[in-house]
Parts: C-alpha cells; sequence; structure tokens
C-alpha cells in the first residue's frame, strides 16, 4: 500500500489512533489528527503529533474540502454516526479503521489470526499466542488486547500476528481476512453503539467476510447464533463444544480434550492438568486449540501449553487471600453475560462490586443469578440505579450504594466474612470513572493488597 504523498485524517488520538498516525508518518503521508478532547487533555498528543508535522484539530472539526483527502482512518472508540464521519463518506472520501489499517501494512510473510465474541477474547487470544510461540513460531498478539496491531505490523516482517478483534474494529473493516479465525460466543453487547442485537451479529460476521477455501474458521458449536455462521461462510468451519461429543471438530469427552479430523481421532489434554480454571474458559481452551490445530501444531505441544498457561490479568484473577477472604479481579467483565458466568465460578458466598457505565442490554438475567449467589452486592457508577432496580426484582435487599470506587472496596471488604469470595465484576463499562477496564482493575488490586498488608 502506497501511502507516500497521500493526505489521510485520523479521528481518535487514543492508542489505536497514535499507532495508525506512526505507521502512516514512517510511510510518508500528509496526516491530518482529529479528536473531540481539547489540547489541554490530550497536551502529550498534541505536542508529539505537532514536532511530527501533523496538523491537528482539536476540540473542533477540521474543514473537510479543504484538506482534499485521500482516506479516513477511524479509531474503534469513535461511533460512525458522528457527523464529522458521515459527511465524509457522504463526500466519498474511504473510510477505514486502524485495523484494515494494519492488515493492508502487514508484510505478505506476515500471516494474521483472528479472535472475536463477546466474552472470552483476551484469554483465548493471549492462550493462542502462548501455544504458538511454544511450538517456536515467530508470533505476537495484539489489536483489542495490548499493542495496537499497526505497531506490531511495523515490527514483524514474517510470522503471526493474533489479533483480538472487537465489533467496533470490525465496524470498519473492508477487505480484513485472517487465515484462521475464531468466534467464541454472541450475547447483547454494545447495544449502545450497534443499536440492535442483529447489527451486532452482522458486524461480527465480517471477520470472515472475505476469507475463502482455503481459510479457517472456528465456531462455538454451542452457540445457535455462531453455529448459523457456518450458513454463509466461504471458508473451511471447524466446530468445538464443550456440551456434545463431535463427529468432527474440538471436543470434551470424560474430561479430556479431543479433536477429530477426516474421522481421526485424537486425545489433546486432560482437563485435571489444565491451569486455566472455570466454566466459561471451556470455550476458550478448545477455540484456541482448534485455531492452532489448524496451524499445524501437533497435540503434545498444545498439550504442554495447556497445562502451564496460567489467566491473564483482570479476568477472574486471584489477587490474593487474607483472613479466609478470597479477592478477585474481574474488571473485564464489562456486560452481564461475563459477569454471570463469573457468578458461576464460585461455591462461596459472595460479596458483589458491581456498577459503571451500561452499554444497552438488558441486567434482568444477570440479576436473577446475583439474587441467587451473592451475600451482598455494593453498587456504584453510572448504571448503580438500573442494577438496584433489577435485582430488587427478584427480592434481593442486602445492597449498598456508594460514591466512588474505593468506598466501594472498602465497603466489599468490611461486608466479606472469612470464607467469603470479595468479587470485582462490574457488568458494565469503565468509562464513567476510568479511562479503562485495566485502570479500575489495578486500583482495585491497588486497595486489596494494601488491605492485605496492613493485616
Amino acid at each position: 500500500m502506497n501511502l507516500a504523498g497521500k493526505r489521510v485524517l485520523v479521528i481518535g488520538l487514543a492508542r489505536s489512533g497514535m499507532s495508525a498516525i506512526d505507521a502512516l508518518h514512517k510511510r510518508g503521508a500528509v496526516i491530518f489528527a482529529h479528536d473531540a478532547k481539547s489540547s489541554d487533555q490530550l497536551e502529550d498528543e498534541f505536542n508529539r503529533l505537532k514536532n511530527m508535522g501533523v496538523t491537528v484539530y482539536l476540540g473542533v472539526n477540521p474543514p473537510l474540502p479543504e484538506l482534499g483527502l485521500d482516506m479516513l482512518v477511524v479509531s474503534p472508540g469513535v461511533p460512525l454516526e458522528i457527523g464529522l464521519i458521515k459527511d465524509a463518506g457522504a463526500q466519498g472520501i474511504p473510510i477505514i479503521g486502524e485495523l484494515e489499517l494494519a492488515y493492508r501494512l502487514k508484510s505478505e510473510q506476515v500471516e494474521m489470526y483472528a479472535i472475536t465474541g463477546t466474552n472470552g477474547k483476551t484469554t483465548t487470544t493471549a492462550l493462542l499466542h502462548y501455544i504458538m510461540e511454544k511450538d517456536g513460531r515467530n508470533a505476537t498478539a495484539g489489536g483489542n488486547i495490548g499493542v495496537a496491531l499497526c505497531n506490531l505490523v511495523d515490527e514483524m516482517q514474517h510470522g503471526v500476528i493474533i489479533a483480538e478483534v472487537s465489533s467496533f474494529q470490525l465496524e470498519t473493516a473492508v477487505t480484513f481476512r485472517p487465515h484462521i479465525c475464531g468466534i467464541l460466543n454472541i450475547t447483547p453487547d454494545h447495544i449502545d453503539r450497534h443499536k440492535t442485537i442483529s447489527e451486532y451479529i452482522r458486524t461480527k460476521s465480517k471477520i470472515f467476510e472475505h476469507q475463502d477455501e482455503n481459510d479457517y474458521l472456528i465456531l462455538n458449536y454451542d452457540d445457535e447464533t455462531v453455529r448459523g455462521y457456518k450458513n454463509i461462510a466461504a471458508s473451511q468451519v471447524v466446530f468445538f463444544s464443550t456440551r456434545q461429543i463431535l463427529a468432527e471438530g474440538v471436543f470434551i469427552e470424560n474430561n479430556t480434550v479431543f479433536i477429530v479430523e477426516n474421522g481421526q481421532k485424537e486425545r489433546i489434554a486432560s482437563l485435571d492438568n489444565v491451569l486455566l480454571r472455570g466454566q466459561h474458559n471451556l470455550e476458550n481452551i478448545l477455540c484456541a486449540t482448534a485455531m492452532a490445530w489448524m496451524a499445524g501444531v501437533k497435540g503434545e505441544v498444545i498439550q504442554e501449553s495447556l497445562n502451564t498457561f496460567k489467566a491473564v490479568r483482570h479476568r477472574l484473577e486471584e489477587v490474593g487471600e487474607h483472613k479466609g477472604i478470597l479477592y478477585i479481579n474481574d474488571s473485564k467483565g464489562t456486560n452481564p453475560d461475563s459477569t454471570i458466568k463469573a457468578l458461576e465460578s464460585f461455591d462461596r458466598p459472595i460479596v458483589l462490586i458491581a456498577g459503571g457505565r451500561a452499554k444497552g442490554g438488558s441486567y434482568a438475567d444477570v440479576a436473577q443469578v446475583m439474587a441467587s449467589r451473592i451475600k451482598s452486592l455494593v453498587l456504584l457508577g453510572e448504571a448503580k440505579e438500573l442494577l438496584k432496580s433489577a435485582v430488587m426484582d427478584y427480592g434481593f435487599k442486602n445492597i449498598y450504594e456508594v460514591d466512588d470506587f474505593s468506598s466501594a472496596v472498602y465497603k466489599a471488604i468490611e461486608l466479606a466474612d472469612a470464607g467469603d469470595v470479595v468479587l470485582l465484576s462490574p457488568a458494565c463499562a469503565s468509562w464513567d470513572m476510568f479511562p479503562s477496564y485495566e485502570h479500575r482493575g489495578d486500583l482495585f488490586c491497588e486497595l486489596v493488597r494494601k488491605t492485605i498488608a496492613k493485616g
């Protein structure tokens, strides 16, 4: 992709946007940058961009007709319905995202694998990366997890990039074609952005839209929506199931992971020896196993990887145990279904910290599980009244409302007794109080560790 002299506007100056600008700058593009925030809010970014010779518009829209743009690159956090992007589309300016830009810029000797789904993407991406490295492959992981993809394509000339891909990133995918991709599950999420569940489902399908018969699509057989993608896929479909023994695919039998390909059955690993725990992680294990197998990794390498891989941060992360109380950081539980899976992972009394910014879905299902499984509920954030109302509909009344995060953690610690779990699993986004779920989880860990240190 020749970008020398091309006039490109990058919208959104968070991690993905800045990564896109770096990639464009290296290739000689004429860059314009825009963010709704002010120069005071983005002082570091503003100064760096000015030093690079980028024309920056902060807090005001750039004059599109005057810029003579060849392309728009939109960061995933920016809704496509804003006026600036609609105006660009009406003027016929091509609109892509950082995911698409990275795909177009990557070396031909680099393959991309991709993972999406409502829940489990980060763990599955990290596990597949771990397996590929165990197999001696030149592999790295990024996207919605860790490093932005434009940074990775500049660092890698051959090998595999394993991308965690969100629906926000897929919205602006145009030619993106991963050689192997997996879809874990689909439950209502980001309805505030996508408006309808059908549009969310359609957007997720863009991960395999450009695959052909030489590519692989790994699908969760147990999820009816995900299973249905087989009917519109041109690629080779491989199913995995945590509930059924499949004639072909990856499944669990007698607490053991097996794969059947072309009628040949191979034992992969006993779940007794796998470090990832919890029912929710079975989907992640099977999806990563299937993707690795289709990439040519041998069963013994996958087995060794499953037996040594540990959980990722902020997803049912064990922070510590003190005075018989177990502290769990599940800050990545940003939607109701994810929190349900967290709650179902424990058979001890739970003091739950929940709340944040609602993402447009219903809280009825998670409220029902809360009412049946938790001992106390500590609520905060913009969605606390929604959650309070939902859980009270099921007769639960042991609810404590607080105004800030530190108060929530200390109240939960106060309410917990020996044998309990203090669980942070918010069922909400973090953006009303934090820049990201990572910041929220880090503060939880910090406060818990301070408490433990005090004795």
